[in-house]
């Protein structure tokens, strides 16, 4: 009977489970500095910042009309705020690199080299998931925001809820512009198929509008927009899974003479 070759063993499958929470204690630990680091880069840059993320929503109200902070501690909170946002989604590449470099030693040999190309493409898809929010989702949003507003009201929308809710648009669209990846993975682990995968679609077509409605605000133009995105990344990641299909398991010889 033919034996696996020496190097199919993942590095880590002796490892104890304590040496596991310290490696990933000291990533969270450096993920933390990387991101400290960058909001003290930011902060000095907060109010340009501030009003890249404003301008979708500033583009649209009526002329004259501002934003405005009802708390006390709102304007002094809110630079803070900004910055750390900044910080963070500028600190992604380097937040998926630790969590590839923490999942890769679990991983066989030849799926390592599956973990670059895993690892860009979820930078390009996270970055392509907030730029569609920004470009594409915000300003069909807020222009039906303020078209719907009744006569006789003014549209000033205070600035934390602003922010608190352009961030929950940015998570959501990133995390699920991921779905690609996702679904390589699983074809390639092995865990599914992909005519499996292909025969859930009703399925996934429901989860996403599901997925839609959980994470994006109560309103039908945001959930469309992230649930149809959802399902026509999930259609790729079926279509480039194609060429990351485990390979067949070899036929043992004892197996071959008992045929």
């Amino acid at each position: 009977m033919s034996s696996p070759a020496p190097d199919s063993a993942p590095e880590d499958e002796d490892r104890p489970l304590l040496a596991h929470l310290l490696e990933l204690r000291t990533r969270l630990m450096h993920s933390a500095g990387v991101v400290l680091v960058l909001f003290l880069i930011a902060y000095p840059f907060r109010e340009p910042i501030y009003s890249a993320l404003a301008g979708p929503l500033m583009a649209v109200l009526p002329e004259g009309a501002t934003m405005i902070a009802t708390q006390v501690a709102t304007p002094f909170l809110i630079p803070l705020k900004v910055a750390l946002v900044g910080a963070f989604f500028a600190s992604v590449p380097y937040l998926l690199y630790q969590l590839w470099s923490f999942v890769a030693p679990g991983l066989y040999r030849h799926e390592k080299q599956l973990v670059w190309p895993l690892l860009i493409s979820s930078i390009i898809l996270f970055y392509a998931g907030m730029a569609f929010a920004y470009f594409v989702v915000f300003p069909l949003i807020f222009e039906f925001f303020a078209a719907a507003t009744p006569a006789g009201v003014s549209m000033m929308t205070d600035i934390g809820e602003y922010l608190s809710f352009i961030m929950t648009l940015f998570f959501a669209f990133g995390a699920s512009f991921e779905v690609p990846i996702a679904t390589i993975l699983l074809v390639r682990s092995g865990a599914t198929t992909r005519q499996a995968l292909a025969a859930k679609r009703p399925y996934v077509i429901v989860g996403a509008f599901t997925v839609g409605m959980l994470l994006t605000p109560p309103d039908v133009i945001s959930q469309v927009l992230l649930a149809v995105p959802v399902w026509l990344l999930f259609e790729l990641g079926i279509f480039f899974s194609r060429w990351f299909t485990p390979p067949a398991p070899e036929v043992s010889d004892d197996a071959s003479d008992d045929r």
